[in-house]
Parts: C-alpha cells; structure tokens; sequence
C-alpha cells in the first residue's frame, strides 16, 4: 500500500509511465518536498516530489552532462507533473549520507571526499555558459562569478530590510560591507560547484562514494566554495568537521587563499542568515549569526 501522503494521481502516472511499484517507503518529508523509496521491476528507486520541477531538471542535466564513475550522480528516468505538484523518479544510490554516518566510521571516507571534490572541480563544462546559478540547458545568471558573490548585497533581490527588523537594525550593512570588499579579491575562476555539498548530498556505501544528489544549488565559478561549505559548517555537523580537520591536517592546499575561503564562508553564512530570518528556525538563525560574527572575528582589519 502506498504512503497515505502520496496521491493516486503521482501513482498512476509513474506507474504508466515506468511500470507497477511493487514497494514503498518513506525517505525525508519537509514543507515543500517528499521523498519515498520504491520498486518497480526488482529495482530500487526514488521518487520525489516538489511543488516545481525546476531543480528536478537541473539534477538531470547534471547526470547527462558530468556524472561518471569518479562522480556517481543517480540517473533521472522521469520527470512531470500530477495533480499540481511536480515529481521526478531517479535511480537509487547504495549506503548512507555523510551526515548518517557513525563518527567512527567519518575517518574512512575524507580521502575520498576529497577525491570527489578534485573530480567535480575538473569536470568539463564545454557547452555550458555563464557563472553562478544554472537552468537545466548549463546556462548560468551571472556574467562573472564577482557577481554572484555580490548579488546577495543586492536590495533589489534581497529585502534585507525586513530582515534587518528581525535580527537588528545595522547587523546586515556591517557584514555585507564588510563581504563586499573580500569579493574584490576573489578570483574569476569557472569550474563546478556542486553549491551544497556534504552532509545529506553524498552517499557512501563503506569507504565508496556511491552518490552526489540534490543538484538544485549547483554553480559554475570557484571550486573553492564546495570547500568553504565545509568549513562554515564544521561546528554544526560531525561529518563537516572530520572533513575540515583532513584538508587541515593532509591536504592544507585543498583550502586555496585563505582570505577567499574566508570570504566564501561569509556569502554562505549571509546566504543562510537570510533564509533562516525569512522562514527558518529561531536555533538557526542565532547559530548563523553567531558563525558568521566568528568569520568576520578572524578576517584581518
């Protein structure tokens, strides 16, 4: 029997389309999206389903253009839309996300992390254009990847004024001010950025990287961010700080300039101040806040 939350439209229309779900299973349920596990034909897949498919299409542009057997990015079989919601039907990577991982069982799995990481900055990305956020043809918003790393000081984008009404009046001029003059030092460079990378996004079965999902924050512009996500979040997640501590400690170099690794750690933590001020958790938002005070504690005068 299927879940009660999922509806006989999605069901039928998968089934036409890819044959009787003989099993079912609840992955992950949150406001907007829902993930269950299910069979069809002795084999294990995913079906999500979201309110738009947008980053349905952009996850299977990713696995057409750049997965391989150093990057495992599950195969996309279906994608529509039933009963006004969107749902998309990928293959099933083996093991458990980063983030479900033992502490014990973190050491294992840095070095190929790594691995992946150097992967994914050197995959080929002929045909594509522009920087930062992609659609689902490799076409990117932004003319440079500077303009990415500003747009988040762009009022007419952000209404940080709102914002400001939440976490104080002041707080947000000092640390866009402040990320606005790092940008200038930041190199043009163009490669993949996965854009959320870690924790729940990659799966390992043992020391094996089995798959890299969730490709709906993916980026063209500096490798480094894909870094820098680890490192902003090392005091939040287990996983996060085995994989800092590694660069640390075995590949000091994977870190890249430290005043840019710096300067991403602060775009992604404004990024993540604004989400968290605008529907997120109270938790969240202070912890954001308060990491993002830490960054800017470090940065020279």
């Amino acid at each position: 029997m299927k879940p009660p939350q999922l509806s006989k439209a999605i069901v039928d229309v998968v089934e036409r389309d890819l044959g009787a779900i003989s099993q079912w299973s609840a992955v992950s349920q949150g406001e907007e999206s829902q993930a269950f596990g299910i069979h069809i034909g002795g084999e294990s897949l995913i079906l999500r389903i979201n309110r738009v498919a947008d980053g349905f299409r952009k996850d299977a542009f990713c696995a057409r253009r750049f997965a391989s057997s150093a990057l495992p990015i599950p195969e996309v079989l279906s994608i529509g839309v039933a009963d006004q919601r969107a749902y998309c039907v990928s293959r099933r990577a083996s093991g458990l996300t980063l983030q479900d991982l033992s502490v014990a069982a973190l050491p294992a799995v840095v070095a190929p992390v790594a691995r992946l990481l150097r992967v994914m900055a050197e995959s080929p990305l002929a045909g594509t254009q522009g920087f930062g956020c992609f659609d689902d043809r490799g076409t990117g918003k932004h003319a440079s990847w500077r303009d990415f790393l500003a747009m988040i000081a762009d009022r007419r984008q952000y209404d940080w004024d709102s914002v400001d009404t939440v976490i104080g009046a002041g707080w947000s001029d000092r640390y866009l001010d402040r990320l606005m003059s790092l940008v200038l030092q930041c190199p043009e460079i163009r490669g993949l950025v996965h854009g959320d990378f870690g924790s729940n996004n990659v799966l390992v079965d043992g020391a094996v990287i089995t798959g890299v999902i969730d490709w709906s924050e993916a980026l063209f512009g500096d490798p480094l961010f894909d870094v820098a996500n680890i490192f902003f979040w090392r005091p939040w997640l287990a996983c996060m700080e085995a994989q800092a501590r590694y660069f640390e400690e075995y590949e000091p170099e994977a870190m890249g300039d430290p005043l840019v690794l710096s300067c991403y750690q602060l775009r992604i933590g404004l990024q993540q101040v604004y989400e968290a001020a605008q529907g997120g958790s109270r938790q969240e938002l202070l912890w954001a806040m308060a990491r993002c005070e830490t960054l800017l504690a470090r940065l020279p005068v």
